[in-house]
């Protein structure tokens, strides 16, 4: 499973794509209360999204196979992982359209209602795993088909309730099925999100690749690891999407100045959720590695540990540069956007190729930091470059 995390990236960068691509656009035509035009966004992300899924599900059963070769996947752990990937692939229409409805609701204000229906699949998920694994023997096809499900069901219980809201907004402006002019406004900030999240993706498959040399070992820590480094990505990664929203919907109503304030806020926020993390991993990181192996992994853990050690310092840059990230975002600025992320991304794959010539698996970790630090160092002077530009103008230009 921590082999095909990799991949599956692949499939949740063109997700958060539509995800963005939709929301930005929606909350800058509510903002602006333009609830006609919105519909039309919204159904145009539909139609276009149907097309994306069937060709990616294509490209899934098809190709699969052939990057996990690419990755140099050990044989030991090659048809769990092929079998984990193609029940993933199968769920990709529910993965798409679960993000859209998510979207949709930050979008409109609301970030409560996601929050539940994630809660309750994400501890349905954890159940159905334990079931499908212990009682029922299944293996990785269980924790497969336990994402299957929850994922299936979140899907369809959020896309009606999303529905149902979108029906209930008043009538305004002009509703068609398809837009062309919003279709470009969508893909305008979905296509770079997609290209930014796959690129991220390719990255750290050829990452994993590197990892893999290095034996089951260094592997399994990894795995371990980057789901505890994740906890701390995917969190600022959600407060990165909700300033988009929140900055597109005051740039629909002409408040500028709000963007200033909301960005102060969110850094605040996010500087203090992530410390404790911090910390808890310095200090209790090899028991938490330990969470997730068997008595006989100690080599493992340690190099786990060793990861969170070298990165959790610096999760300061990373929530910096999430959340500006979420402001160039929200601004539809995505060619500075782009150029931030690809140079943390660029540097972080050639320092963790030479890196790891060196000094072995710690030179992949050490990668890590030095491409954060470029990377939130132009995200910043982009964001606060642009921010400047707001104070005391709160109509738009």
């Amino acid at each position: 499973m921590g082999n095909s995390y990799e991949i599956t990236l692949i499939y949740l960068a063109f997700a958060f794509g539509c995800n963005m691509g939709c929301s930005i656009v929606a909350a800058r035509l509510f903002g602006a209360k333009k609830y006609g035009e919105l519909k039309s966004a919204v159904s145009t992300t539909v139609i276009f999204t149907a097309v994306l899924v069937a060709v990616l599900t294509a490209a899934g059963f098809l190709g699969s196979e052939a990057l996990m070769r690419l990755m140099k996947t050990p044989e030991e752990i090659f048809a769990d992982s092929r079998l984990y990937l193609y029940i993933y692939t199968g769920g990709l229409v529910f993965l798409f359209f679960y993000n859209i409805a998510t979207g949709l609701f930050s979008a409109l204000g609301d970030s409560r209602t996601p929050f539940l229906f994630l809660a309750v699949s994400s501890v349905s998920n954890v159940i159905l795993d334990v079931v499908f694994v212990k009682e029922f023997g299944m293996g990785v096809a269980g924790v497969a088909w336990a994402t299957f499900i929850c994922q299936g069901i979140s899907c369809v219980v959020s896309v009606a309730v999303i529905a149902r809201r979108l029906i209930r907004l008043p009538a305004g402006g002009h509703f068609v099925w398809f837009s062309g002019g919003l279709f470009k406004d969508i893909i305008t900030v979905a296509v770079p999100s997609m290209l930014q999240q796959s690129f991220v993706s390719v990255g750290n498959i050829i990452i994993q690749s590197l990892i893999n040399s290095f034996g089951a070992s260094v592997i399994a820590g990894y795995s371990a690891a980057i789901k505890l480094n994740n906890l701390v990505i995917t969190s600022v990664t959600a407060m990165g999407n909700a300033m988009s929203n929140f900055t597109a919907q005051n740039i629909g109503a002409g408040k500028k100045e709000r963007i200033r304030q909301g960005y102060r806020g969110g850094l605040l926020f996010a500087y203090g959720m992530c410390l404790p993390i911090t910390l808890l991993y310095l200090l209790a990181g090899r028991n938490l590695i330990g969470l997730f192996m068997d008595g006989n992994a100690s080599t493992a853990v340690e190099e786990g540990y060793l990861f969170l050690k070298i990165v959790a310092p610096f999760y300061v840059l990373v929530v910096t540069k999430l959340i500006s990230d979420g402001i160039l975002r929200g601004l539809i600025e995505m060619k500075k956007f782009m150029a931030a992320t690809f140079t943390d991304l660029v540097l972080r794959v050639a320092l963790a190729i030479i890196f790891s010539g060196i000094w072995g698996s710690v030179g992949i970790w050490l990668s890590w930091p030095v491409g954060w630090f470029f990377g939130t160092a132009l995200s910043l002077v982009f964001a606060l470059g642009i921010l400047r530009g707001f104070k005391g103008n709160n109509h738009v230009s």
